[in-house]
């Protein structure tokens, strides 16, 4: 089995069975107020998040992966909604078998682009079957799109992207990432739609991922009441 499936395999394994109807977010304390362990974690070792007065919000993802996927237009939403107060990122994670996918999006991310086409990226690999898993098949995506062919794979090819992929296993390791979708909350918050769902038994995807975002809301806002108090 690839590590890809071991992956999904494990998140699915977190998320399977029965749901237990719908969540009733308002009134679950849990939910109001996160306990760390359970619906977040601290990293052991804080990362840097240099977000000026916004709070930073990275999201480690993979294109493949289908969990991602379902998550992305809710996440979109909340991401828009909360504009004003925080600076958002993607990280792709590095996993064996997906790597032309994550050079994929790193050239996009160099040349502006990744937000243009993201969600094209998608629909390319879980709609159209293009699996992006050789540079044959994106270059075939690419040629699709309206975007400069010649910018998009000058940084495809670079020494800069070579790099950037050759650091992805520390940058891992330091967000000690080890599943995605994962959220990372002002470099010290770490959650996910199967630990915000943890305390509800079974919950279906779909009730995971809605369980997901009055998480990432209380990150934020604690994020924000600790700059406030911060020494200056």
């Amino acid at each position: 089995m690839s590590p890809i499936q071991i992956n999904r395999r494990r998140f699915s394994q977190l998320i399977a069975g029965t749901g237990l109807g719908l969540l009733n977010l308002a009134s679950n304390a849990s939910i109001l107020k996160p306990e760390a362990g359970k619906e977040y974690r601290l990293l052991s070792q804080p990362q840097a998040a240099n977000a000026g007065s916004k709070i930073e919000v990275i999201e480690f993802f993979a294109y493949y992966c289908h969990f991602c996927h379902h998550l992305e237009p809710s996440l979109a939403e909340w991401v828009k909604k909360n504009s004003d107060k925080i600076a958002f990122k993607r990280i792709h994670v590095l996993n064996p078998g997906a790597e032309t996918q994550q050079k994929l999006f790193f050239a996009l991310d160099a040349i502006g682009k990744t937000e243009e086409l993201h969600n094209q990226v998608f629909d390319a690999y879980h709609v159209q079957r293009n699996r992006l898993m050789t540079d044959e098949q994106v270059r075939d995506f690419i040629n699709k799109t309206t975007i400069d062919k010649a910018a998009f794979f000058s940084a495809y090819n670079s020494f800069t992207i070579k790099t950037k992929q050759a650091r992805a296993p520390r940058v891992m390791s330091d967000y000690e990432i080890n599943s995605w979708p994962t959220l990372i909350v002002d470099g010290r918050f770490q959650t996910s739609p199967s630990m915000a769902g943890s305390e509800h038994g079974r919950p279906s995807e779909d009730q995971a991922n809605q369980a997901l975002f009055p998480v990432l809301d209380w990150l934020v806002a604690q994020a924000q009441k600790d700059k406030l108090t911060a020494p200056k």
